[in-house]
C-alpha cells in the first residue's frame, strides 16, 4: 500500500486565538502542522476549547520555523527551536517566545485531538 497526502490540502483545519492547525489523516498516522502567532500561549488560546487545565495530548514533534518554550506539570521546561526533535508527554503548557510565528509538525496520533471540544 502507498498512501500520499499533501498538508497544503488537508482534511482539517482548526483555528483559534493566534494560530491553527492543519491535519491529515493516513492509514496509522495523524500528521499535524500548527502555526502559533507571536504572543501565543496554549492556555490563553487553546485551553477553552480543550476544556483541561494543561494541554493533555502528546506529541512527537519538528520544528520548522521559530521557538516554544514548554512546562510541564510538574514545572520542568525546556525550549525547542527550529530543527529540534521533540517528545512531550501530556500535561503541559506551551507558548511562542521571540517575535517569529513557529510552526511545528506533529507526528502523534493524539494531535487529531488538538484544540477539539
Amino acid at each position: 500500500m502507498t498512501e500520499v497526502k499533501s498538508i497544503e490540502k488537508p482534511d482539517d483545519r482548526r483555528d483559534f486565538p493566534m494560530g491553527h492547525l492543519e491535519i491529515v489523516n493516513m492509514t496509522g498516522l495523524v500528521f499535524g502542522k500548527a502555526t502559533f502567532e507571536p504572543g501565543w500561549r496554549w492556555t490563553e488560546s487553546v485551553k477553552d476549547i480543550a476544556g483541561t487545565e494543561l494541554c493533555e495530548v502528546h506529541h512527537n514533534g519538528y520544528v520548522i520555523q521559530g521557538r516554544l518554550r514548554i512546562r510541564m506539570r510538574d514545572g520542568a521546561e525546556a525550549e525547542v527551536d527550529a530543527g529540534d526533535v521533540f517528545v512531550v508527554e501530556p500535561g503541559h503548557d506551551a507558548w511562542v517566545v521571540g517575535d517569529e510565528p513557529a510552526v511545528v509538525l506533529d507526528f502523534a496520533g493524539g494531535i487529531g485531538d488538538y484544540a477539539k471540544a
